[in-house]
């Protein structure tokens, strides 16, 4: 077998050189050199000029036929929800996340529940601490599903061309290597050789592959980043180690959406799905307390109620400390900033803490009124009552914004039994509510009037 040729390959200004330097010579730019694999490719233009037939000639739009109905779903509704309705055949779907944080064990349930024919393909355990996993999540046995302790390449594309299964399950791609190269399992040459194999081998074969990919220390997806560009699909599975709850999230998607978000709760057996976030993001206490609010929010097609909790108090040290929790802590600054300027709040010397309950990050701007509130309500020492919810976004000016699909929130909330809504002045919508009461603002001067009144 004729010896493989590297090069590395810098980054940032593209330069190329025979071995890896920490600091490319070029540039200047620091750990930016990438290996790569020099390709020998032989001409495939016959004497005439002319290239050799083309193994799949083009079709007109008409002649392709759809896969619509054809997604294979996983029997774990939260994971077909983040994928817009199950695998596609013949893709490849990357999930990411930090260890320990329930990737393997997301995997081998749906590879139990979905009642297709999977073959799980583990570089990390062997055989028979899978099947001790698998007792202790208390999974039923089936004969569907195979399982194979495998890091070689070459060796799993043969078991799966021998098993044919619908689905076939990879922990994790950093394990894998091929013998086509020299270089070491899960460096860069490696995993990029590697998923471009099995991308090749998934479309001509139309087999759903699931890759379990590790992050770095920064949170990204360990390995090159075309590799993200490889896949059809990239899953990142995030949650607290100090909470229960674990989020699912899609970065990318050629086949759904990429805002669509789905909840688990860790028990000892595994993963659950949680149908209703709404009861596990608000506090089960009944008694209102200062700082407290809850948000009318929207994470994909799915709303659901959030609790903001928000906690003002004196500067004991001399510079007054800024911290959020599962919200953007330069959004809080803005929003404490708006405040100070609009309603003559004085919280420069002051400590503003902020916090999301249930340990979900959310973006969504509508989060903003309910923000402002409970830093009002903090500071004022005001308890917002428990049926009341906001739901708008904050300008610099201290207007108050409208945002989108209010209709949606507004049923949530009067399904989930609020009473209130506070939302933009310039907002528009259809719904016509009969159990609870719209209240609209047009900036934050209102906003505090309101919440003075609930003294």
């Amino acid at each position: 077998m004729a010896k493989i040729k590297t090069r590395y390959v810098c980054q940032n200004c593209g330069a190329v050189f025979p071995k890896w330097y920490g600091r490319c010579p070029e540039c200047g730019t620091w750990n930016s050199l990438v290996e790569e694999v020099v390709e020998q490719r032989t001409s495939s233009i016959s004497a005439t000029g002319a290239s050799a037939a083309a193994v799949n000639p083009p079709q007109p739009l008409r002649d392709i036929q759809s896969l619509k109905g054809k997604r294979l779903l996983t029997g774990v509704t939260e994971l077909d929800r983040v994928l817009g309705g199950g695998f596609v055949p013949g893709s490849i779907v990357l999930l990411g996340g930090e260890p320990g944080i329930g990737k393997s064990t997301l995997a081998l349930q749906l590879a139990f529940s979905s009642g297709l024919n999977v073959l799980y393909v583990s570089g990390e355990e062997s055989l028979e601490q899978i099947k001790l996993r698998s007792l202790r999540l208390g999974v039923k046995d089936s004969d569907k599903v195979t399982f194979l302790s495998e890091t070689l390449l070459e060796n799993i594309l043969a078991a799966v061309e021998q098993v044919k299964p619908q689905l076939v399950i990879i922990d994790s791609i950093q394990t894998t290597q091929t013998d086509t190269l020299e270089s070491s399992p899960g460096t860069v040459t490696q995993i990029r050789e590697c998923t471009t194999q099995i991308q090749r081998f998934a479309k001509k074969h139309a087999i759903t592959f699931l890759l379990i990919g590790h992050i770095t220390k920064e949170g990204q997806i360990a390995g090159p980043k075309v590799l993200e560009h490889i896949v059809d699909a990239v899953l990142q599975f995030e949650g607290d180690r100090n909470y229960f709850y674990r989020i699912l999230r899609s970065v990318k998607n050629r086949f759904g959406s990429t805002s669509e978000l789905g909840i688990f709760e860790m028990n000892d057996r595994g993963l659950k799905a949680v149908d209703n976030p709404s009861q596990i993001l608000m506090s089960p206490s009944s008694d209102p307390v200062s700082g407290v609010s809850i948000s009318a929010s929207i994470e994909g097609l799915r709303p659901f109620m959030i609790e903001v909790q928000a906690l003002v108090s004196t500067a004991v040290y001399g510079t007054p400390q800024r911290s959020a929790i599962g919200f953007d802590v330069r959004r809080m600054n803005m929003l404490i900033a708006v405040v100070e300027k609009r309603l003559g709040l004085r919280l420069g010397n002051k400590d503003v803490f902020l916090n999301i309950a249930g340990g979900i990050k959310v973006d969504d701007p509508a989060i903003d009124l309910s923000v402002v509130a409970s830093i009002i309500s903090s500071d004022k020492d005001i308890a917002i009552p428990k049926k009341v919810c906001f739901a708008a976004e904050v300008g610099l000016t201290g207007e108050i914004r409208p945002v989108n699909r209010l209709d949606q929130r507004i049923k949530e909330a009067g399904k989930l039994g609020f009473e209130v809504i506070f939302v933009s002045a310039y907002s528009r919508f259809s719904y016509k509510p009969q159990s609870i009461k719209i209240i609209k603002i047009a900036n934050v001067s209102q906003l505090f009037a309101h919440i003075m009144k609930m003294q």
